[in-house]
């Protein structure tokens, strides 16, 4: 088989480019290794920034997004048991963020691309990329019992973190940074509606509390627990009543519901260096991983996908190769910025189980003075809602 744009990963990110690139006349093609049904019910981030809202209206996948999505002007920062209020839009001259899961982000895409008729291949196990630094790069897979070979001008690589494609660079041509915490996010799914209009990010000695949504009638909720957490060590009861703890203010109350998922989320931080080889590109949590406390992972492969849609119109449609060959240069600027905003967010907001009281006062001066100067929430809520595209 023979295309112009190989794409390996059906995520949001592998979605929307391909979507993109249909929109020029750019053929290509969309491996994904796991099954519709897993890719359209694994559940990610749930919160847009007003240039991902935009990317995604003007492809045509905004319209369920635009009726059943939560447009929110600011979220809520609490500690010392208090409540601030960041407001979004006045900062920012009306940058808004959307709470509109990605799942269903995926789940519009997958629907787009298939009632396009466009090939998109569910259960393809791809198993290496051939020949990356030469015109002709192959891309060797396996679906329906049998393996097959895509031959491309270019391929991308949108299979996340554990994918092959970043993989397949020689580990002599591409370096990694990393860090982990020495914290975990304990999030919850429940039936009940949410008790706030807005995000609420808690700070609390016994750790960072966050209080999001899915929709009218579904929250969203997290918790700090160590690494080695058990989630047998939580049942219902002993994690509303933790929620409960963390967020309290004076004159606010939690509702409770039944939980109907929860998992245990592991914080890094990940960049790998270049997003480029050959004609391998790489794009997403393939290339760079965030801590969710700063709402970045989903938003951050989708400003990768729009510079990369730029990129090969030029070299597919004008024979012009400079804008991929500055891809990874130009991509990773925003990605740096991004990683130390989540950082930021990160360690300003959780309880470092290392931290004596020197450490903990100085996070409460931090978190007064973000609340108390306008210049510093202003910088907050540019980040939170999104740098332009």
């Amino acid at each position: 088989m023979r295309t112009s744009v190989a794409i390996i990963g059906a995520g949001p990110a592998g979605l929307l480019l391909a979507r993109l690139l249909q929109q020029r006349g750019i053929e290509s093609v969309v491996l994904e290794s796991r099954s519709r049904d897993h890719v359209e019910h694994r559940q990610r981030a749930g919160i847009l920034e007003q240039g991902t809202v935009d990317v995604l209206r003007a492809c045509g996948a905004g319209e369920r997004m635009d009726r059943e999505g939560l447009v929110h002007d600011g979220i809520e920062l609490r500690f010392g048991g208090a409540a601030h209020r960041i407001d979004l839009a006045a900062l920012t001259c009306g940058r808004r963020v959307m709470v509109y899961a990605q799942t269903e982000v995926v789940r519009d895409l997958v629907a787009l691309r298939l009632d396009s008729g466009a090939p998109l291949l569910f259960d393809a196990d791809v198993l290496a990329v051939h020949d990356a630094e030469t015109e002709r790069p192959r891309v060797r897979y396996r679906h329906g019992g049998a393996e097959h070979e895509l031959t491309a001008d270019h391929v991308v690589g949108a299979d996340g973190f554990h994918g092959v494609a970043r993989r397949s660079i020689p580990a002599d041509r591409i370096r990694t940074y990393e860090r982990s915490y020495p914290f975990a996010w304990l999030g919850v799914l429940a039936d009940v509606p949410p008790s706030t209009d807005e995000l609420v990010y808690a700070c609390h000695e016994r750790g960072f509390a966050l209080h999001s949504m899915r929709g009218p009638q579904v929250s969203r909720l997290y918790l700090q627990v160590p690494p080695d957490a058990d989630l047998a060590d939580w049942p219902d009861e002993r994690i509303w009543d933790e929620l409960d703890v963390r967020f309290a203010a004076d004159g606010w109350r939690l509702r409770r519901g039944p939980i109907t998922d929860r998992s245990i989320t592991p914080m890094r931080s990940f960049v790998a260096e270049p997003m480029r080889h050959g004609r391998l590109l790489l794009a997403g949590d393939a290339a760079h991983i965030v801590p969710p406390t700063g709402a970045k992972g989903l938003n951050l492969a989708v400003a990768d996908v729009v510079l990369l849609d730029r990129a090969l119109a030029a070299a597919v449609q004008h024979g012009d190769p400079r804008p991929l060959e500055s891809y990874s240069d130009t991509a990773l600027r925003r990605v740096w910025r991004a990683e130390h905003f989540s950082y930021s967010m990160t360690t300003l907001l959780h309880a470092d189980p290392a931290a004596d009281e020197f450490g903990r006062r100085l996070q409460r001066a931090q978190l007064d003075h973000l609340v108390d100067s306008a210049a510093a929430a202003t910088s907050l809520a540019e980040n939170y809602a999104g740098l332009p595209l």
